[in-house]
């Protein structure tokens, strides 16, 4: 048995109905596991407990995901440190002196989306913490704040010549049935299919619109309103945030001692990317040394091929050491202080890392085979398309939405990535050698095909409450998590059914301008209808 069928479909859904009328996003991430454990338990309500502690554990024995989590927690130690030394709000009052405007302080959040392209987690906690007090002194929603910070994260990264998502599709593609056929390397077809990602590159288009134009619509209409009477976030309606520091106030603090950590943690980041590939290549066997990595593999195929979880781990641990030297030397911190406000930073992201421990669980238990006892969910819906046996040009946006599908369903891209892309690859090669397409045709179907799950994937990365770059990115942002899913979901919708038929005609056509043409006419069509029919409620 490759899947539990349609049962698969019970937690992701029970989590996001539960999540919106109960307001508590832990419970309903809690029921939702415990439903899956309890269909692949056979309904056993003993052994459903004891399988969903074991998975809960079997998620953070992850290397990647530990990683991660103490990240992440890491990361909000050092935000606590920013804050318990006046350097945060040193930094909010000179910024807020120069950026007079809401616009001005969302436009600056969309470029520091785009620098930070390395890696999502990175991307949206560090902006996050940089530009949440600016948007508040401004009356920027944290809603809005926290859109910008999802919407330039996964879209971006995706995008990125060198990031950790690039080294994840590569490793995928090359691997799959029929790509020998393209006669190019992963990292050739990667680049030359960044012009196919509609919904990528559609997100960034979208949020730029709205900063400018601030054409809102939907439930972030009413936030955005609610903001500029001083109230950033609607506790009553979505609950509480998730995870947020007090900035205290300090005279002896300036603009400069909230910088420099951050840079140093980009910069760290940065060195750390190569640093570990070299590092993890030393085998004894054929690099016995540090040295010899270092000349044997090349500076771009060191940030390729590198483990992010293992370089950003490295980066904020030396971080944190370096952030307490300067300000010990800068006198805004004492021996006696600096535990406190490690620990009241990391006690701020508790609530977050819960979140995203049970996340990781959940999806796990929802793409997981019912070998490795899970039910499968991936695989059932990813077979529906290989039965349907469709014509190719129905092919694009097929995939596209199957794959956001699954990709929302489960909260994970790379899970996506991994089941979908290996299916799809020798579809369209096999379906465009059947027609006779020439090389060049036989290319184009590939990547606007595999363009169509990598699209359809960060969707369901953007938009899904269990993902975890949603989840960061309300805590990046400070903002209650529902109340992000809610006011970013019409507009990640309205992208993705805009791809959605762009696809379509291209793959009509088996022509990316023609998609884009459709793209951009539904966009611009929607940019100036949805405003006055969506209500904001």
């Amino acid at each position: 048995m490759t899947s539990f069928g349609i049962w698969g479909i019970i937690p992701p859904l029970l989590t996001i109905i539960l999540a919106f009328v109960t307001k508590d996003v832990i419970v309903s991430l809690f029921l939702g596991i415990l439903s899956g454990t309890l269909i692949v338990a056979g309904g056993n309500p003993a052994l459903a407990v004891m399988n969903l502690t074991d998975a809960l554990a079997r998620s953070l024995a992850d290397g990647w995901n530990i990683r991660i989590f103490l990240f992440c927690a890491l990361l909000g130690g050092l935000v606590g440190m920013l804050s318990k030394t006046g350097a945060a709000g040193a930094f909010g009052r000179w910024a807020s002196s120069k950026l007079k405007t809401s616009k001005g302080s969302q436009i600056m959040s969309f470029i520091f989306g785009l620098i930070i392209f390395i890696d999502d987690y990175f991307n949206s906690l560090t902006v996050g913490t940089i530009m949440r007090p600016i948007c508040d002194k401004t009356k920027v929603s944290r809603a809005k704040l926290a859109y910008i910070l999802d919407s330039t994260a996964a879209p971006v990264c995706i995008i990125a010549p060198i990031s950790s998502w690039v080294v994840t599709v590569m490793s995928i593609v090359k691997g799959s049935e029929g790509f020998d056929a393209l006669g190019m390397t992963p990292f050739e077809f990667f680049i030359r299919s960044i012009p196919y990602n509609l919904y990528a590159i559609g997100t960034l288009v979208l949020v730029l619109a709205l900063i400018v134009t601030g054409r809102e619509f939907g439930p972030m209409k009413a936030s955005e309103e609610l903001a500029k009477t001083g109230k950033l976030y609607n506790e009553e309606k979505y609950g509480p945030v998730s995870g947020e520091v007090e900035n205290d106030v300090n005279d002896r603090a300036r603009p400069v001692d909230m910088l420099f950590p951050i840079l140093f943690l980009i910069a760290a980041a940065l060195v750390f990317f190569p640093v570990t590939t070299w590092k993890n290549s030393v085998d004894g066997k054929e690099i016995t040394s540090f040295a010899q990595a270092f000349h044997t593999i090349g500076l771009g195929d060191a940030f390729k091929d590198t483990d992010a979880s293992v370089a950003l781990f490295y980066a904020i641990i030396f971080t944190i050491a370096a952030t307490y030297i300067y300000y010990m030397a800068r006198g805004l911190m004492k021996l006696s202080t600096a535990g406190e406000a490690l620990r009241d930073g990391i006690k701020s992201m508790v609530p977050a890392l819960i979140i995203l421990a049970m996340a990781w669980t959940i999806g796990g238990i929802i793409k997981s085979s019912p070998a490795d006892g899970g039910l499968g969910l991936g695989a059932y819906l990813s077979e529906l398309v290989v039965r349907g046996n469709f014509p190719l040009a129905f092919i694009p946006a097929i995939v596209f939405a199957l794959s956001a599908l699954i990709s929302f369903a489960t909260g994970t891209s790379w899970g996506t990535f991994g089941i979908m892309i290996p299916l799809v690859m020798p579809i369209a090669v096999g379906l465009a050698r059947a027609k006779g397409l020439d090389p060049g045709a036989l290319v184009n179907s590939s990547m606007i095909c595999t363009a169509g799950v990598v699209g359809g994937a960060v969707f369901g990365d953007h938009a899904s409450p269990i993902s975890d770059t949603t989840i960061l990115s309300s805590t990046g942002a400070g903002c209650p998590h529902l109340e992000h899913v809610a006011t970013q979901m019409p507009y990640a919708v309205f992208v993705a059914v805009s791809s959605l038929i762009g696809f379509f005609f291209g793959g009509l056509f088996m022509n990316m301008i023609v998609a884009w043409i459709v793209f951009a006419v539904v966009l611009a069509l929607g940019l100036v209808l949805l405003p006055g029919t969506v209500k904001s409620e």
